[in-house]
C-alpha cells in the first residue's frame, strides 16, 4: 500500500481511511480466511492504536524515543505488534538502542500486521507441509498422505452429490458401509467388516456392544495410553465395560487369562502396544495361543491391532506384527486397526470379524455417532482398492531400491547447490569446483510411526546441510512450510517421506531457507559431497 511519507506535523493525517486500507489486495485477500466483517473490525482497532499513539507522540518525535526523529524529518512511532519494517527505511534508536519504525514503515505494515493479529485470534489456515523428517506416520503432520490419485479422484465426490446410500441400479436405499464391507472382507477373508471414526472408535463400539456389564480379560502389560491421554481402562469404563487384569507389566502367562475368565467373561482382549516395547525379563501370550483358549472356553477373543497394516509385508521391521488378514487366518473373532497409518488411507477405524459379533455392533446406537461420512468412506475406499490392486503406496517408498535412492538424494544435493549458489532465488549454472561443501549424503535411520515398530528403524541416507534451530525455523515458515530434524549440529532431509514429485518445491523452500539464514556466508562455494 502505497502512502506518502508524512511531514512532522499533523502525521494523523497520513494514516489511511478504513476503506481504502480495506481495499489493499492484501487486505482483500483476507477475506477468504476469516471475513469481511472481522477484518474490518480489526483493521479499524490498528488504525485506532496507530491513531493514539501518534497523538501521544511529541511533535517531530516518538513515545519513549527522547523525540528524535528519522534522518529524514519524518517522525518515529513506538513500537506496535506485528509490525515489520522494509529495506531502505529510515530508523531511529531509543535510549536503549533498539530500532523504532517510522511512521512510513509503520503504514506500509499495516496488511502484514493486520494478518498477524488476524491469525494470532482465529488461527491460520491449514497448509501443505513437505515431511523430510524420515517418520512417515507423523501425527503431527497429519499421519499417512494419501495416495496422489486418490486425493485427486475426491473432489467430483466431494462438490456434488454421490451414491453413498443410493442403489443406482434399483433406486431403493443402500449401505454406506457396503463397499467398504465388500473390500475388506475379500482383502482380509473376514466374514464382515465396518468402518468407524478412528480405532479408538472401533474398540469403544465393540466394548459397548459385546461386554456392557460384563467383563474383559486384558493383560497389565496392554493397558496402554494410545495417544490423546486416552488410555484402555478408560475406554473399558466409558464402553460400560468391567476391566479384569491378568498378569504382571513384564509377565502375562495363558494361565492367567484361564483363571480370570468366567461366566461372567464377555471378551479376551489383546492390545498390541504402541509407541513402546517391553525387553529383557518378559512374556506374552500371542493372538494364536489366546485365540486357542478363546475357543476352548466359548468366549470370544477381540484384537487390537491398532496399526491398520492389512496384509503381511515382507519388511522386517514389521517381522512381529500380524496383519489384520493373519489374524483373520488365525481364526480370530474380531480385529480392528487404523485407516491412516500403515493402510495409508483417511482417518478411519476398520473393525473386522465374525458375522454375527459385527451384526451387533451395527445394531448398536453408538454405530451412527461413530460412523463416518462420505469423505472418509470414499478416500478409504480408493485406497482398499489400491491395496487389492497391488498398486505402490506411499508407504513403500521407506523401502526404496538403494542405488535408484542414492541417485534422487544425489540430484537433490546438485540441484540445492546450483539453486542457493545463485542467492536461492532461481536456476543458475553448475556450481564452481572450489570451497567448502554443502550439501552431505549421510547414512540416516527412517521410522514408520504411529507406534508401529517404535524401535525398528530403517537404515537408509539423507541429505545433510548446515544448520540449526534458525534455519529448522526459517523451514517450518517457508512456502511450502519443510520439515527436517537437527542431528550432531546439522540439517537433516529425509526424502524417503517425501514425494518425488515434490522434489523441485523441497530444493527452492531449502534453498531460500538457507539464503535467509545466512548459512551460505559461512559456506562459501557449494558443491554437493556424497560421503558413504
Amino acid at each position: 500500500m502505497e502512502t506518502p511519507d508524512p511531514g512532522p506535523l499533523d502525521t494523523r493525517r497520513a494514516l489511511p481511511q478504513l476503506d481504502r486500507l480495506l481495499a489493499d489486495p492484501a487486505v482483500t485477500a483476507l477475506f477468504a480466511l476469516y471475513g469481511r466483517e472481522q477484518v474490518k473490525v480489526q483493521a479499524r482497532r490498528i488504525l485506532e492504536d496507530l491513531r493514539e499513539r501518534l497523538a501521544a507522540a511529541p511533535a517531530g518525535g516518538a513515545p519513549g524515543a527522547g523525540g528524535a526523529a528519522g534522518a529524514s524529518g519524518a517522525p518515529v512511532v513506538g513500537p506496535s505488534p506485528g509490525a515489520g519494517g522494509a529495506d531502505g527505511d529510515e530508523r531511529a534508536t531509543g535510549a536503549g538502542g533498539d530500532r523504532r519504525p517510522s511512521l512510513a514503515e509503520e503504514l506500509a505494515s499495516l496488511p502484514r500486521r493486520l494478518a498477524a493479529e488476524l491469525q494470532a485470534a482465529l488461527g491460520g489456515e491449514l497448509r501443505r507441509v513437505l515431511n523430510a523428517t524420515g517418520v512417515f506416520v507423523h501425527t503431527n503432520l497429519g499421519r499417512a498422505p494419501l495416495p496422489r490419485a486418490v486425493a485427486a479422484s475426491l473432489p467430483p465426490l466431494l462438490d456434488a452429490y454421490c451414491d453413498l446410500e443410493l442403489d443406482l441400479a434399483t433406486g431403493r436405499r443402500g449401505q454406506r458401509n457396503g463397499r467398504i464391507e465388500r473390500l475388506l472382507t475379500e482383502a482380509t477373508g473376514a466374514e464382515a467388516a465396518l468402518a468407524v471414526n478412528n480405532n479408538a472408535a472401533a474398540l469403544l463400539l465393540c466394548l459397548a456392544a459385546l461386554a456392557k456389564d460384563r467383563e474383559v480379560v486384558v493383560s497389565r502389560g496392554e493397558l496402554v495410553e494410545i495417544g490423546g491421554s486416552f488410555r484402555i481402562p478408560e475406554i473399558l469404563t466409558a464402553a460400560g465395560a468391567r476391566l479384569v487384569e491378568v498378569g504382571t507389566t513384564n509377565r502375562t502367562r495363558l494361565a492367567d487369562y484361564e483363571t480370570a475368565a468366567g461366566p461372567a467373561t464377555a471378551l479376551l482382549l489383546k492390545v498390541f502396544p504402541s509407541n513402546f516395547r517391553l525387553s529383557g525379563f518378559v512374556a506374552a501370550v500371542t493372538p494364536g495361543e489366546l485365540l486357542e483358549l478363546g475357543r476352548r472356553l466359548g468366549v470370544p477373543v477381540l484384537v487390537d491391532e491398532g496399526s491398520g497394516l492389512l496384509r503381511r509385508r515382507a519388511a522386517p521391521q514389521l517381522a512381529g506384527h500380524p496383519s489384520l488378514a493373519e489374524l483373520m487366518e488365525l481364526g480370530c473373532d474380531l480385529a480392528c486397526g487404523s485407516g491412516d497409518k500403515l493402510l495409508g488411507g483417511p482417518q478411519a477405524g476398520l473393525l473386522i470379524g465374525r458375522r454375527d459379533l459385527l451384526a451387533r455392533c451395527r445394531r448398536h446406537p453408538l454405530y451412527r455417532a461413530l460412523r463416518p461420512d462420505r469423505t472418509v468412506l470414499a478416500a478409504l475406499e480408493r485406497v482398499l482398492r489400491l491395496h487389492l490392486a497391488g498398486v505402490p503406496l506411499p508407504l513403500d517408498r521407506l523401502w526404496p531400491d538403494p542405488a535408484a535412492h542414492r541417485a534422487r538424494l544425489e540430484r537433490a544435493a546438485a540441484a540445492l547447490a546450483t539453486l542457493v549458489s545463485a542467492g536461492g532465488s532461481g536456476p543458475a549454472g553448475p556450481p564452481g569446483p572450489d570451497g567448502p561443501d554443502l550439501v552431505d549424503i549421510v547414512v540416516a535411520e527412517a521410522f514408520l510411526g504411529g507406534g508401529s515398530a517404535p524401535e525398528a528403524p530403517i537404515p537408509g541416507e539423507a541429505l545433510a546441510l548446515p544448520g540449526g534451530d534458525e534455519l529448522l525455523a526459517l523451514l517450518r515458515r517457508g512456502e511450502p512450510p519443510v520439515v527436517g530434524y537437527l542431528r550432531h549440529g546439522r540439517l537433516l532431509l529425509d526424502l524417503r517421506t517425501v514425494a518425488p514429485e515434490d522434489d523441485e518445491e523441497l530444493v527452492g523452500a531449502v534453498g531460500r531457507a538457507l539464503a535467509a539464514s545466512g548459512a551460505l556466508a559461512a559456506a562459501g562455494q557449494l558443491a554437493p559431497r556424497r560421503d558413504a
